[in-house]
C-alpha cells in the first residue's frame, strides 16, 4: 500500500503589507538630559558620533503596552476586523522575563481570538525576520492575515555609566498588517549571520545592561550591509535606483548615510527617500524599521505600491533584508 500524502491548504499568489502603525512614549530625553543624569558626554559629541539629538523613554509602559499602541493603530489603518487575524508575531529582545512571551497577551488585549502567537528574537533584525515569517506563513496557506509588531523597551537595559551604549538606545514600537494578495508585494529575504562576532553586542550577566563594541559593529555594518541591500534588490527584481525608499535599522546615522551612498541612492537626482528616524527616535532595535516606515508613510513620503528596501542588522550578528511594495 502506498504511503499517504498529506493535504496542504490552498496557497495564495502573494503577500503584502496593507497598513502600518507606530507608538512612542511621551517622555523625550535629549542629549543634555542624559548628561544631567551623569553620562560623561555632551550633545555635540553624541550627535557627531551617532547622529542622535533625542530619544523617547517609557516611564510606565511595558513592551506589550507599546506593542498594543502600535498594533491598534495599524489595525485601524487597515480597516480589517480583529476577527480576521490568525497569527500574531512579536519581534522583541527586551521582555523583562523569558516566559511567557508577549505575543499571546498582545493578541488578547487587541481582541484577537485564539491566533497563533509567538515572540521572535533576532534583536535589531527582528522585524525583517518577522515579516519574512509572516509572508511564508501566508504563502504556505498556514495564515491569511498576520499582525507583525516590533516593540522594545531598551531603557530597562541601560547602564548610564557606559556612554558608548546608553546614548544610543531608546523605546518604541511599530506594527504591520500583512495579508494574502493576488500579487507578490514582499520580496525574498536575504539573510545571514556573523556568529563569530556575536560578542560585539551582548548583555552583562551581572547587571543585565547592554554592552556594545561600537567600532566593531560600525566596521562590520559598513562593510556588509550594502551588499545585503544589493542582493535583496536583485532577488526582488529591482535596482537600488528604482527604490522609492530605503529604511534600514536605525543604528547609527553615519552607518545609514554610508550604506545609502554605497547603494548609489544619494545625491542629486536620487528619488529614494532615506529613513533618518534615529535623529529623534534613537536606536529602538526591532522597532526601528516599522517605526520609521510608519512615520514616512503617514507623512506621505512614499507612494503606495512603490518599492521599499528594509534591512535589519544587529546583535548576533544577524541581518535580513527584503524589498516590499509600500502599502
Amino acid at each position: 500500500m502506498p504511503s499517504p500524502s498529506l493535504q496542504m491548504p490552498a496557497r495564495p499568489t502573494g503577500a503584502r503589507i496593507v497598513a502600518m502603525g507606530h507608538y512612542q512614549p511621551d517622555q523625550v530625553v535629549t542629549n543634555d538630559d542624559l548628561v544631567a543624569r551623569g553620562v560623561d558626554s555632551n550633545d555635540e559629541w553624541i550627535q557627531s558620533r551617532v547622529g542622535i539629538a533625542e530619544r523617547r523613554f517609557a516611564t510606565t509602559e511595558s513592551v506589550v503596552d507599546m506593542a498594543e499602541g502600535a498594533a491598534s493603530k495599524a489595525i485601524a489603518n487597515s480597516g480589517i476586523s480583529v476577527g480576521e487575524f490568525d497569527l500574531v508575531i512579536l519581534a522583541t529582545c527586551t521582555m523583562l522575563y523569558p516566559v511567557p512571551g508577549g505575543a499571546a497577551e498582545l493578541a488578547s488585549r487587541l481582541g484577537i481570538n485564539a491566533p497563533g502567537a509567538y515572540d521572535l528574537n533576532a534583536a535589531c533584525a527582528g522585524f525583517a525576520y518577522a515579516v519574512n515569517a509572516a509572508s511564508n506563513a501566508i504563502l504556505t496557506g498556514q495564515a491569511h492575515t498576520v499582525l507583525v509588531v516590533g516593540a522594545e523597551k531598551l531603557s530597562d537595559w541601560i547602564d548610564y555609566n557606559d556612554r558608548t551604549a546608553c546614548i544610543i538606545f531608546a523605546d518604541g514600537a511599530g506594527a504591520a498588517v500583512i495579508t494574502a494578495s493576488d500579487e507578490m508585494a514582499i520580496g525574498p529575504v536575504v539573510w545571514g549571520s556573523s556568529g563569530e562576532n556575536y560578542g560585539a553586542i551582548t548583555t552583562n550577566p551581572d547587571t543585565h545592561a547592554l554592552i556594545q563594541d561600537g567600532q566593531a559593529v560600525y566596521r562590520w555594518a559598513t562593510s556588509t550591509i550594502a551588499d545585503v541591500g544589493r542582493q535583496a534588490c536583485e532577488a526582488a527584481g529591482v535596482k537600488p535606483t528604482d527604490l522609492a525608499a530605503f529604511v534600514p535599522h536605525q543604528a547609527n546615522l553615519r552607518i545609514i548615510e554610508l550604506v545609502a551612498k554605497k547603494l548609489g541612492i544619494t545625491g542629486e537626482g536620487s528619488k529614494t527617500a532615506i529613513a533618518r528616524d534615529i535623529v529623534t527616535a534613537g536606536n529602538t532595535s526591532s522597532a526601528s524599521i516599522p517605526l520609521a516606515l510608519s512615520k514616512m508613510l503617514e507623512r506621505g513620503e512614499i507612494p503606495s505600491g512603490e518599492p521599499v528596501l528594509m534591512i535589519g542588522f544587529g546583535a548576533g550578528l544577524t541581518y535580513a533584508g527584503q524589498v516590499i511594495l509600500a502599502p
